[in-house]
């Protein structure tokens, strides 16, 4: 068996204490990057999150914005005649409450007398009295006026009814079913009633007259001065200013 020499086996020592030194000195840190490659290899990494898209909401800088203030309900007009009744408490001076109270409107000129005019005459009253507010007599002298110039002659209706005071319209209750039970439009000044089966003072059928007379105030209520109602079984138009 050959002999090694001595110089190669202290050469290998040398070699093997110089690996052995590096060893300890470097390989914790090796370790460490293996265990990170180690962990990274075996981990499964979480899928990218997804942002969803929201498309972004087109505002018109045109639009005014929303009125938030609080609004108030009209009142409901349940019954044709509840115009009447609101017209009155809108355009009158007040619901009239006693003869007393009638008596001093008069006298503050609240209240005018009405009589006859260019194609009206009162007729003589029994349960209302000839006094109507001021503006109610300038539309009524206005009917008056068209009413002529429709019928193309000096003709004239005639009114049967006017205002009444509380008292006056508990009465026309008894004497007639179809008056109102409650409070009347005729009770603030501005309703009156004209007769369509009197024209020129004679009571009868005129179908020429009242056509006219019927065509006028359509007009008038179509220009949102009056309200009118048709009352078959008095014969006559309800008629109230606005």
């Amino acid at each position: 068996m050959q002999k090694i020499p001595l110089i190669l086996l202290a050469a290998f020592f040398v070699l093997f204490s110089l690996g052995t030194m590096a060893a300890g000195k470097y390989l914790p840190a090796i370790k460490k990057q293996l265990k990170k490659t180690y962990s990274a290899l075996t981990t499964t990494p979480d899928p990218p999150r997804q942002v969803e898209e929201v498309e972004p909401i087109p505002i018109d800088v045109t639009t005014p914005s929303p009125d938030l203030s609080i609004v108030v309900p009209e009142r409901v007009i349940t019954k044709e005649y509840d115009n009447h009744l609101v017209a009155g408490e809108n355009n009158g001076f007040g619901l009239i409450e006693s003869g007393e109270h009638f008596q001093k409107l008069i006298n503050e000129n609240k209240l005018v007398p009405i009589n006859r005019g260019s194609g009206y005459q009162v007729d003589k009253l029994k349960h209302s009295h000839p006094f109507v507010t001021p503006r109610s007599k300038i539309i009524l002298e206005e009917i008056g006026q068209a009413f002529q110039v429709s019928a193309n002659e000096e003709t004239y209706f005639t009114i049967t009814s006017v205002t009444r005071t509380p008292e006056q319209q508990q009465k026309l209750r008894k004497r007639n079913r179809n008056a109102t039970s409650g409070v009347s439009s005729h009770s603030y000044g501005v309703s009156f009633d004209i007769s369509y089966i009197r024209f020129n003072g004679k009571k009868g059928p005129n179908w020429s007259a009242q056509k006219d007379l019927e065509s006028v105030l359509n007009d008038f209520q179509a220009a949102n001065k009056i309200f009118f109602i048709k009352e078959r079984k008095q014969s006559c138009y309800h008629i109230t200013v606005r």
